[in-house]
C-alpha cells in the first residue's frame, strides 16, 4: 500500500521547505510519495522546492502549471500524477500538523474505510488561530453540507481528507479553486460512501500572515452544494 501526499503550493517560499521539512520527519505506516504542483508562484516557491532535492527515503515529484489556475486545479492535476493508494492533501501554510496524517489515513491502512476527514472540531470547540468569521463560516457551510446530503460530519472544509485512489478516480472534479472542499464532499456523499473523521490539530492563519481564501469563497461553496445536490 502506497501514500500519496499531494501538496498545491502558490506563493508559500517562506514556509514550503518547513512543511517539507517537517514531513520527512513523519514515520508513516505506508510507502509514500510526495507529488507537488506549483501554481505558478511569482515569488521564489517554486525556486526552493527544486533546491531541496528529494528528501532522503522520500520520493518527490514536482509540477509546475503554466499560468495559475487555483488550488483545486493543483489538487487535481496531482491527483492525476499520483500512484499511491491513499490520497491526502497537505497544505504548505503551516496550519496543518503532518505528525496528524497517520492518524487521518489509520482507518484506511487498518480498518478498510474508505474516505476519512481530520476534523478541527471534533476535540475542541474553536480551533487555534481561527478568527471568529472563518469560525461561522466553517460551521454554517459544514451544517449546510449536512442538511444537503443527509450525512453527518464536523469539519467539511478541512484541508486533510484521505481517499482511497478508487474513490478518488471515481469523483468528477471540476472546481479550480477553493471550491474543491464543498465538491468532493459532495460527490463522496452522493456516491453514498461513509465519512470517518478523527480529531486533528490546527494552528490558523491571519489574512496578513497569508492566508489566501476570500470572503467571496464562502458563497461560492454555497452555490457549488447547491449545484452539487440539483445534479446527478
Amino acid at each position: 500500500m502506497k501514500l500519496s501526499i499531494i501538496i498545491p503550493i502558490y506563493n508559500e517560499q517562506d514556509t514550503v521547505a518547513d512543511i517539507l521539512g517537517l514531513i520527512k520527519k513523519v514515520k508513516f505506516p505506508v510507502d509514500h510519495e510526495i507529488v507537488i504542483v506549483d501554481d505558478a508562484s511569482v515569488d521564489a516557491t517554486y525556486q526552493t522546492v527544486m533546491s531541496l532535492g528529494d528528501p532522503a527515503g522520500h520520493e518527490v515529484k514536482v509540477f509546475r502549471n503554466d499560468v495559475n489556475r487555483g488550488k483545486g486545479y493543483s489538487i487535481r492535476r496531482g491527483i492525476a500524477e499520483s500512484e499511491g493508494d491513499i490520497i491526502i492533501v497537505q497544505d504548505a501554510d503551516n496550519e496543518y500538523d503532518p505528525n496528524d496524517i497517520p492518524r487521518v489515513i489509520g482507518p484506511i491502512t487498518e480498518g478498510g474505510q474508505k474516505v476519512v476527514y481530520g476534523s478541527r472540531f471534533l476535540d475542541r470547540r474553536r480551533p487555534d488561530g481561527m478568527a471568529m468569521p472563518n469560525f461561522i463560516a466553517n460551521k454554517f457551510l459544514t451544517f449546510i453540507t449536512c442538511l444537503l446530503f443527509g450525512i453527518r460530519i464536523t469539519d467539511m472544509e478541512t484541508c486533510y481528507k484521505a481517499l482511497s485512489s478508487d474513490i478518488a478516480r471515481r469523483l468528477k472534479l471540476r472546481a479550480n479553486r477553493f471550491t474543491f472542499e464543498p465538491e468532493v464532499t459532495a460527490q463522496i456523499a452522493k456516491l453514498g460512501v461513509n465519512i470517518a473523521e478523527v480529531p486533528i490539530s490546527y494552528h490558523g492563519r491571519s489574512t496578513k500572515q497569508g492566508k489566501k481564501i476570500k470572503a467571496r469563497d464562502f458563497f461560492y461553496a454555497v452555490g457549488v452544494l447547491i449545484y452539487q445536490r440539483l445534479s446527478r
